[in-house]
């Protein structure tokens, strides 16, 4: 019988200035493993990827990542502390429970490639945050 065995897979992020995303995702958190001219290997934990010196607006507006964290909150926490919006003028939409048992936010790169940061959550779980939410924005007429 073949060994099918896998050993990892990783996405090839586009980057339309290299040496500004490399900044951007070492702020993030990731560290920058290996790097030459054209390709960049960054890697947290078990997750990784490969930051690729190449730029196609049509690529680049099709492609998305997700990277699934144990605490979404203190990964936005760090977006937060690391003024990661302002400084590289990106777009970021704070943390939600998703219907689909994924608390998430959206943290989209330089580039313009979106990121889905979140967790699993349990859906009950999901639903009792909400209601705390809504009860509370209630109480603040």
């Amino acid at each position: 019988m073949s060994n099918l065995a896998t050993i990892e897979a990783k996405a090839f992020v586009p980057a339309r200035d290299f040496a500004l995303s490399k900044r951007f995702y070492q702020d993030l958190g990731f560290d920058l493993a290996w790097s030459d001219d054209d390709l960049a290997y960054l890697r947290h934990g078990n997750s990784s990827f490969l930051l690729q010196n190449f730029y196609n607006a049509a690529h680049a507006g099709n492609f998305m990542m997700h990277l699934l964290v144990e605490n979404v909150d203190a990964w936005w926490r760090h977006v937060e502390a690391q003024d990661i919006a302002a400084k590289y003028g990106v777009k970021t939409e704070p943390p939600e429970d998703r219907p689909w048992g994924i608390r998430d936010f959206l943290l989209v790169d330089p580039t313009g490639v979106p990121w889905r940061i979140g967790e699993n959550i349990s859906l009950t779980s999901s639903r009792v945050r909400g209601e705390v939410e809504r009860s509370e924005g209630e109480g603040q007429h």
